[in-house]
């Protein structure tokens, strides 16, 4: 062990691969399986009746899946019988005209097959015929045309003989199942994370340099069943994703692979957990395929796994290693694994463990904005409004007033924005003051200013500044003057204006008054 610690490093203290120490799941009794683990079907058919006749159209197939003992017997029989049947022929010519009698000693008498003068002649005469030796002293004359005319047929029987057995060995030679005992099988599978998931992971191998071309693996899980309409389904098979989404099944088999099968909510295995495997019934069937780089067949591999050698909490040991100019494969750790910390819980249970204790937050409502904010926003926007109107009826009634009164208050206004640029009082100290202002100033100022009537104290307002309103406010001063929004700006007392009049000559000071007044 220590010294698996120095090779692979401290993430593989807890090594141990004694199967029988690390699995504690009790003997069961070995059950029948559906593949063995050389990949062999473990089904007989039985009581075909009348479709026996189906293997004998398909006499070829019939003959290439028989066993090789079988194969021999029946190449031996046919190319006996063949002979005998065709030398027997021969005899029969030969005894019908007589050839038999003379047995060669009368030289003057031409036979149908020169020195075949018994059934052992026949024999040599037909082996030398069908192998063409052609020795030279057993031959056909021209004064039998029966003879000439089974040789013929003798020639073409042969060729048909030659090719379908010789062909059917060579087919059954040529079979890529040995292909297959050079690809392994891990013994056990196992059942550990990677990667923060549950998944179920075996590893294949390839003994020989050879590559297999387009290896593709697929996995079926043979359980039985009980539909809910109370159907049974027994050795119902079910496809295991090994990665067909992601191309993870198509391998590059060049070293050791170990393919992962994910435990989801999509998985046969989403509510098995280390208990539930101890009584589980199940068998998983994987099946390699791939393309024999040196003769071009299609080759299959299949091994299986039964619930007993399925390892829980394990994970296999690393197989390569660098070394100079290479790496190396280890096929001596190749079945071996390693305890790991592994929950004991199914995937089923641990997200309803975790949606238990951490569940989902709530999600928050935007906070709706103050109905004080709101209304006052509303109110601040009709009040610029109303103020906007009497700037209007205000423009309307000084382009009422006579050409002098105009030029003066121009003047004033000049004098007016002298003062406020240099930073001055204004005239009389009354700066602040509404009635003192020109009107143009005026409009200004009731445009950024609520005017409160007197008479109506329910109407007066405050000049506070409101959430709401602060961003309409900024616009505000910046289309102003600096001096007006200085005089615009908001102050932290708030400010009562009170009118003289209801009319707009009322704010107007004493003197243009009594100039109006006069006119």
């Amino acid at each position: 062990m220590s010294a698996i610690r120095r090779k692979f490093g401290e993430d593989y203290q807890v090594v141990n691969t004694n199967r029988i120490m690390t699995f504690s799941a009790p003997v069961k009794k070995k059950r029948q399986r559906f593949v063995e683990k050389n990949g062999r079907c473990n089904v007989q058919h039985g009581n075909l009746g009348s479709e026996t006749s189906r293997y004998i159209s398909d006499l070829f197939t019939t003959l290439v899946d028989l066993k090789w003992r079988w194969n021999l017997l029946i190449f031996i029989l046919t190319y006996t019988v063949a002979w005998l049947v065709m030398a027997s022929m021969w005899w029969v010519i030969a005894y019908i005209r007589g050839d038999l009698s003379y047995g060669g000693h009368n030289s003057s008498y031409t036979p149908c097959v020169a020195n075949v003068y018994n059934f052992p002649s026949a024999f040599l005469f037909f082996i030398e015929t069908e192998a063409t030796i052609g020795y030279g002293h057993r031959y056909i004359t021209e004064k039998c045309p029966e003879g000439i005319i089974l040789f013929l047929f003798q020639s073409l029987l042969g060729s048909i003989v030659d090719a379908f057995l010789i062909g059917c060995m060579f087919i059954k030679m040529s079979q890529p199942k040995k292909r297959a005992e050079t690809l392994m099988f891990s013994q056990d599978a196992v059942i550990s994370q990677r990667d923060g998931k549950l998944c179920l992971m075996f590893r294949v191998g390839n003994l020989r340099n050879s590559h297999m071309v387009s290896a593709q693996i697929r996995c079926k899980l043979i359980k039985s069943r009980q539909t809910p309409e109370g159907e049974f389904l027994p050795l119902d098979q079910c496809e295991l994703d090994v990665g067909f989404g992601t191309g993870a099944d198509q391998l590059f088999l060049v070293s050791p692979l170990t393919i992962c099968h994910e435990i989801n909510s999509n998985s046969p295995f989403f509510d098995l957990s280390q208990r539930s495997l101890m009584n589980d019934q199940f068998e998983i069937v994987v099946i390699l395929e791939g393309i024999v780089e040196t003769t071009g067949m299609t080759c299959q591999a299949r091994t299986s796994y039964t619930e007993d050698e399925v390892l829980w909490g394990h994970r296999f040991l690393p197989v390569m290693s660098l070394e100079e100019g290479f790496f190396r494969v280890d096929y001596s750790q190749f079945h071996n694994t390693f305890e790991v910390p592994t929950p004991p819980y199914s995937v089923k249970e641990q997200e309803e463990k975790s949606s238990l204790t951490s569940p989902n937050p709530l999600p928050v409502a935007p906070t709706p904005p103050s109905p004080l904010l709101k209304n006052s926003s509303r109110v601040g926007r009709r009040e610029r409004l109303l103020s906007a109107d009497n700037a209007d009826h205000v423009d309307d009634q000084v382009s009422r007033l006579p050409s002098k009164l105009q030029r003066m208050s121009s003047s004033r206004e000049e004098h007016l924005w002298r003062g406020l640029k240099t930073g001055s009082a204004l005239p009389g100290g009354k700066a602040s003051s509404t009635g003192d202002l020109p009107l143009s100033i005026q409009r200004l100022r009731s445009s950024s200013i609520p005017v409160v009537r007197q008479g109506h104290p329910e109407e007066q307002v405050q000049l506070l500044s409101l959430d709401g309103e602060a961003e309409e406010s900024e616009l505000e001063k910046h289309r102003l003057p600096t001096a007006i929004s200085t005089i615009a700006a908001p102050t932290p007392a708030p400010v009562q204006i009170s009118l003289v009049g209801s009319r707009p000559e009322d704010n107007l000071p004493p003197k243009l008054r009594r100039m109006n007044a006069d006119r």
